[in-house]
């Protein structure tokens, strides 16, 4: 029996190219790792480059912008290239970048080189879910979506700690310096097992504003920044709403959401390909349900983990079931240009729900942190419930 089908006169593999899969979410998990290592070491590379731990902190918030402000431009700039040399261009920049830090001394180059990873993350995470879309047929898009956006999570729950415990032993300049070491092996690991792809040729190139109004996709996005808004109000402040509670193990609540994540992440690999509207309205009821029971019964602690558990499940899995919606709606050869528009549409939820959730903090107590959230992720909910046309079909496309 045949192992491959024809897609555009290329042939796909029926079984998931598990190989080239992970090499695309191990470059995620160094994206993030890259991203978020510095906010680990702050008092350690501080003294070093003779600044306070806050302006390290600002080597974070560097990349942040940088990626947020490139993820557009430079899609759109580079979308006419073969898509396996961008990649591995990616892969050098942070290579390049993380060397930079690991060797210098001077802030403003090393603020400068995170600008330059900034960048680089922006281009990538543009580009990772489309090319995982391009590798497998249309009715395995989701679990392929899934395995490579779970080196998000694994960076999360385990590659930053471990890069912190690093640090500790052997120096924050050598962990930099394995982060740099650990991206060139990733640029031979997806030369010879990720497969090549063509870049969109100029007639085929949709502008920015036709793929910003395909159908469906602005309700894709909206459900993006809408549940982004509603997560970070509650995320970003768990530790003095945990205080609020009476249980100050902070630790422990982000750990049962970290372990809920994966949980949610392997879940939605398993359903997203058969299941995605079900599952994603599912996901999301779950979320605006936590809320009110947090709100006024988080006093009791199983309460507490329970709640943190079941929003890590539902939660871990809604990236995956939306990019998978977006990539749908959009096509796999516009998928670049879409996700570069998800991208930036998500550091802005990031932003914008860290920056309501503080003003709620700060006027209304942490007690109504839950209550903020609620609204915003059952927007969300009710945006997928009416998307069903062109959004969120209860068939999906398989173009």
């Amino acid at each position: 029996m045949s192992t491959t089908f024809m897609a555009k006169g290329r042939a796909l593999p029926t079984s998931l190219p598990w190989s080239g899969l992970l090499a695309l979410s191990a470059a995620a998990f160094t994206a993030v790792l890259t991203e978020l290592l510095p906010a680990g070491l702050l008092t350690r590379m501080a003294p070093a480059l003779g600044v306070s731990e806050a302006q390290v902190g600002f080597l974070v918030t560097g990349y942040a912008v940088a990626s947020f402000a490139g993820a557009i431009p430079l899609t759109v700039l580079l979308r006419g290239l073969p898509r396996r040399p961008v990649l591995v261009g990616t892969l050098l920049g942070f290579a390049a970048s993380n060397a930079v830090v690991a060797l210098s001394s001077s802030y403003g180059l090393t603020f400068t080189a995170r600008l330059v990873a900034g960048l680089t993350g922006g281009t990538l995470w543009a580009m990772l879910v489309g090319y995982a879309a391009r590798m497998v047929p249309a009715e395995r898009r989701g679990r392929a979506i899934a395995i490579v956006l779970a080196g998000i999570t694994l960076a999360l729950s385990l590659g930053v700690p471990a890069g912190t415990a690093l640090a500790q032993v052997v120096g924050w300049r050598a962990a930099f310096g394995a982060l740099a070491g650990l991206a060139v092996l990733l640029v031979a690991w997806v030369r010879w097992r990720v497969p090549g792809f063509p870049g969109e040729p100029p007639g085929a190139r949709l502008p920015l504003r036709r793929v910003a109004g395909l159908p469906g996709i602005p309700v894709v996005l909206s459900v993006t920044l809408l549940l982004l808004l509603g997560h970070q109000v509650m995320y970003t402040y768990v530790a003095p709403f945990a205080a609020h509670a009476g249980f100050g193990r902070t630790g422990l609540v982000l750990l049962v959401f970290g372990a809920a994540t994966v949980a949610g992440i392997w879940l939605t690999g398993v359903l997203v390909d058969r299941r995605l509207r079900p599952v994603l309205l599912v996901a999301l009821a779950l979320c605006s349900a936590v809320m009110p029971v947090l709100g006024g019964f988080a006093g009791t602690p199983a309460v507490l983990l329970a709640c943190v558990a079941l929003w890590g499940v539902a939660f871990g899995g809604a990236p995956t079931l939306i990019q998978t919606a977006l990539v749908d709606a959009s096509g796999p050869a516009h998928a670049d240009v879409a996700t570069s528009l998800q991208t930036t549409v998500y550091n802005a939820g990031i932003a914008g729900g860290s920056l309501t959730g503080g003003v709620a903090l700060e006027h209304l107590g942490a007690g109504a942190l839950p209550w903020t959230s609620l609204p915003l992720i059952a927007g969300a909910l009710v945006t997928v419930a009416l998307g069903r046309r062109h959004a969120f079909p209860a068939v999906r496309r398989r173009s």
